[in-house]
Formats: structure tokens, C-alpha cells, sequence
């Protein structure tokens, strides 16, 4: 080997070496994308089996030997509340438009019931598109060695990831000084910084902070993603640090939006208990509870709090008049006791729910409870897309009649059944709540159930099984602060990303006074208002 060639063929091997590494980092990089992903398929599957295991249970109730044979009337009731589970587990799991599944005839031939083949959808048209031409190899004619006339071309797509990367964005700000003697020296403005003397860029604060409360990655995770795929590192402690910081920022929005959703008259209330390490509890993590305040299809705000009595929620409804919905925790009756001008409404799913319970374990009786609530529900389906008046006038016509049949049986049921059965528990249940349970048919706008923020308070417990616990008691209420933001953009039909980039981006250097063209419910106006109206082209 020639020496004067061995730099040469050293450089060449690092850089072999380089990309190879690369490589693995990009390749580990999908590999646990596709492990986010089977985890979701497989909470999926979960739940699938889950409704089918009842159905099987209601099949065998309905079907089982003759001693336990149900009347007509409760064999066509069950027989519904089985169908409705089996559209249940035959609606697709997500709204996204899949771009990737083509149906095997594999797949078809797995499935009894013949259905249509599953076309292709077509790729998002805001997808950016990179064009690769390639040209054949021998397209010069061997004869006359001139190229052939294009005569059509073949196009294949595929959907293709680019890996993010991390970048040093550098502002150089130009010192002009004046040579006359004046001693006048002339610089730009700094920009206002996320945070101030940090080197947090806003794209890679959005990205940790999406990551933890929207993907439900821990801290510890994302540091190891950054050194291993992106050779830096980002210490847990440091982006904790970061995160206090923004929240803090973001806690200026979450406040107005409390202050206008306790403006109107009608709230959903509901908690879930969190776990906490809490340093005075030793050997085990402490229970903390995330509080849920909410306006149908508005926004929801989230409080952190280490107890569950009612001073949490009396705390936040303060000067707050009107109705809230909630189940019937001992906590939210004693709101409408100690706040006045406060009323509670029922909800209905609670309520359905135990009579749904009781029929599992086999109660005949309970069968035709769960047929009339479901009957209730098929007035809310059919009532949804109507206009207000309709609405109203649809319930006021069907729904009654129904309460009041239940009510009849249940207090004829009632003296018949042992107090602890799972039975004469719903019943009790349901007698109590009767006369709030009915609130919803006053005003249209009224929902029969809490289902509403029970559907937000899925992602804070998907969260919960990604990041187990809150770190610390004094940490609950970023954690809060920040769930409130991503699930009201959700809610409104806002990109959680798109959203937090304009609004860090602008939110240092706002005065308090323009923070309302920052909320939820404003952003997108705000900004449409905001962008430039192209003018007509100018004449060349």
C-alpha cells in the first residue's frame, strides 16, 4: 500500500462509517415509529375483544339453555343492544385518511360476511412531492442512435418520511457606527426570545412539548432520541426547566379562557385520579387528580389538584352562575349547596352504565332499562344535526314518555330486589338521580350525558400508562396547563403544532391586553384577519 494514499483511504473509511451510523439511527428511528404504532393497534385489538367478549355474553344469554330463556320482548331488546355493540366494533378505529392500506384477498377471505373491497385513497394534495424522472437505460435506437419520441410515461407513488434533524439557527445582528464623531453606533433589535438567554429554538420547544403531552413520550425517552439520532444532548432536568417556563407563558391563555367559559351558563364537569412522587410519601407514588372543566364542543380546562374534595372545583366556579353536569360524587353536590345560583344536571351514561352492568351478570330485568335508554340515545342521534328548535321540539315530543316508563318500573322493581344487588343498585341509582337526570330536555343545548369531556380526559389517560406519574406535586399544573391548550385546539379542529408555533412565536412580545386574539376560539379569525389580501397582479 502506498503510504501517500492512506489519509485518503482513512478519510474515505470514516466516511463510510459516518453514513453507516446514520443509517442505523434512521433505520432505529422507524423501527420505533412502527412500535408506536403496533401499541396503538394493540390498545385497539384490546378494546375490540373487549366488545366482542359482551357480545358473546349477550349471544349466550339470548341463546342459552331453556331455563334461561328471556321473553320475546327482552329477547328483541337484547338483540339490539347486541347489534349496536357489533356496528360498534365494526366502525373504523381512526378518522385519518389511510393513505398506506391496500386490503389482501387474504384479508377478504378472513371475513365471512362479503363486503367491498377497500379502494386505495388518494394521497393528501398538501403533501410536498418530490419527482424522481428516470430515463431508460438504452433509449438511443441501436440502429440510427438517435433517441426515441416520448410516448407516455408510467408514475408510481409511495409516502416517504424524511427524518427531522436538528439545526443551529444563527441571527447576526449588524453594529453600524458613524464616522462624523458623533459617536452614534446603530444595531438591530433582538428578536424577543421564548426564553430569554436560552439557546431553545421555538420548532424544538414545540417538538418537546408535543411530544410529552400529545405523543406521551417521557423526558427520559426524548433525551435518549436526541443523543443517539441526533449526537446531542438534552438533559431531563433541562427540559423540565423549559417546559415550567412555557407553561408559565401558556397559563396567560388558559386563565382567559377560564374567565370567558365561566361567562356562560352550562359546564361539564369530571376528574380522573393521576398518579404523583410526591417526596413526603416515601416508598410509593401519591395520588394526585386532574380536574376537567368544560364547554360542549368549546374549550376545556384542566386543574391539577392533590385532593378531591369539593373545594377544588368550588375554588374554580367561583362567580360562575348556572348549570354544570356531572355524575354524582359527593363533592359536586355539595357545590350546589355552598355556591348559589349553581344547579346540577345527571348523566345519563352513568346511569345506563349500571343497568348495563347488572344485565352482564346475567339480570333479565335490567335488559329492558338498557333497551330504553337506548331508545333515548337514538332521539339524540336523530336530534344531533338539526336546528336548536327542532331539537328541542323532538325531545320534548318522545323523551318524556320514556322517563316516565322507566321511572313507573323502576319504582315498582324496587321493593322486589336485595339493595346490594347489581339491580337493585342501578335502580337506586337511578331514582335518586331521576329528577336531574331530565335537565337536558330544558334547553337544546343541554347534552343528556358527560360523554362529551369524558372523551377528553382520554388522552390524560393514555398519557398516564406512557409517562406513569407526575414527577412532582408543584409540576401537576404544566402538565395541566399545557393538556388545556392541545385538547381545546382539538376540539375546534386546530393542528396542536401549528397552534403553539404561531402563538410562542408571538406571545413574548404581546401586551395582555391582545391576548384574546390568541384563545382557541379566536386564533384562526384572528389570523385570516391578520394575513395580507393579494392585490390584483401588477401590469408588466
Amino acid at each position: 500500500m502506498n503510504p501517500e494514499e492512506l489519509p485518503a483511504q482513512m478519510e474515505e473509511r470514516k466516511g463510510r462509517l459516518a453514513s453507516l451510523a446514520k443509517s442505523n439511527a434512521d433505520l432505529q428511528w422507524f423501527l420505533d415509529l412502527a412500535d408506536h404504532h403496533k401499541q396503538a393497534l394493540a390498545q385497539r385489538d384490546a378494546l375490540i375483544a373487549e366488545q366482542k367478549s359482551i357480545i358473546e355474553q349477550l349471544k349466550r344469554m339470548l341463546f342459552g339453555p331453556k331455563s334461561e330463556k328471556l321473553t320475546p320482548e327482552q329477547e328483541a331488546e337484547l338483540a339490539e343492544v347486541a347489534g349496536d355493540l357489533q356496528e360498534q366494533v365494526a366502525r373504523p378505529g381512526t378518522d385519518s385518511p389511510e393513505v398506506l392500506i391496500d386490503e389482501t384477498e387474504s384479508e377478504q377471505k378472513e371475513d365471512n360476511q362479503p363486503r367491498r373491497r377497500r379502494q386505495r385513497r388518494p394521497l393528501p394534495v398538501e403533501l410536498e412531492v418530490i419527482t424522481t424522472v428516470l430515463e431508460p437505460a438504452e433509449a438511443a435506437c441501436k440502429y440510427c442512435g438517435k433517441l426515441g419520441d416520448k410516448i407516455g410515461e408510467e408514475v408510481s407513488e409511495q409516502v416517504d418520511l424524511i427524518p427531522a434533524k436538528l439545526i443551529v439557527r444563527r441571527t447576526v445582528r449588524i453594529k453600524r457606527a458613524c464616522r462624523c464623531g458623533c459617536g452614534g453606533v446603530a444595531i438591530a433589535p433582538l428578536p424577543a426570545a421564548l426564553i430569554p438567554g436560552s439557546r431553545l429554538g421555538l420548532g424544538l420547544a414545540v417538538f418537546i412539548l408535543l411530544s410529552q403531552y400529545d405523543d406521551h413520550l417521557a423526558l427520559y425517552t426524548l433525551e435518549r432520541i436526541f443523543r443517539e439520532r441526533h449526537g446531542v444532548i438534552i438533559a431531563r432536568q433541562q427540559m423540565v426547566q423549559w417546559i415550567e417556563h412555557i407553561a408559565g407563558l401558556l397559563r396567560l391563555i388558559v386563565d382567559r379562557m377560564w374567565e370567558r367559559m365561566k361567562q356562560g351558563d352550562y359546564l361539564q364537569i369530571d376528574e380522573t385520579p393521576v398518579r404523583v412522587l410526591d417526596p413526603e410519601v416515601k416508598g410509593k407514588a401519591a395520588r394526585g387528580y386532574l380536574w376537567f372543566f368544560a364547554r360542549p364542543k368549546g374549550d376545556v380546562i384542566l386543574v391539577f389538584d392533590q385532593g378531591r374534595s369539593h373545594q377544588v372545583p368550588a375554588e374554580q366556579l367561583r362567580g360562575f352562575q348556572g348549570l354544570f353536569q356531572s355524575d354524582d360524587f359527593s363533592a359536586y353536590e355539595t357545590l350546589v349547596k355552598k355556591l348559589p345560583g349553581v344547579r346540577r344536571a345527571g348523566c345519563a351514561a352513568h346511569a345506563r352504565r349500571k343497568f348495563y352492568e347488572a344485565a352482564l351478570e346475567g339480570d333479565r330485568q335490567a335488559i329492558w332499562f338498557v333497551g330504553r335508554f337506548r331508545q333515548l340515545y337514538r332521539i339524540e342521534d336523530e336530534a344531533r344535526d338539526q336546528t336548536p328548535e327542532e331539537r328541542q321540539a323532538l325531545r320534548q315530543a318522545q323523551a318524556p314518555a320514556i322517563w316516565a316508563e322507566m321511572k313507573t318500573q323502576a319504582e315498582q322493581l324496587q321493593p322486589l330486589l336485595l339493595p346490594q344487588s347489581s339491580l337493585g343498585k342501578a335502580i337506586r341509582y337511578f331514582l335518586s338521580e331521576y329528577a336531574v337526570l331530565q335537565i337536558y330536555l330544558e334547553r337544546p343545548d343541554y347534552q343528556i350525558d358527560n360523554n362529551l369531556i369524558e372523551n377528553s380526559i382520554r388522552p390524560s389517560c393514555v398519557g398516564k400508562r406512557r409517562w406513569l406519574f407526575i414527577g412532582h406535586p408543584q409540576a401537576g399544573w404544566r402538565s395541566a396547563v399545557i393538556y388545556s391548550i392541545i385538547q381545546s385546539c382539538r376540539r375546534r379542529g386546530i393542528d396542536p403544532q401549528e397552534y403553539l408555533t404561531d402563538v410562542l412565536g408571538r406571545l413574548p412580545g404581546m401586551k395582555n391586553t391582545e391576548l384574546d386574539s390568541l384563545l382557541p376560539e379566536n386564533w384562526n379569525a384572528a389570523r385570516a384577519k391578520a394575513a395580507p389580501i393579494p392585490g390584483p397582479p401588477s401590469a408588466t
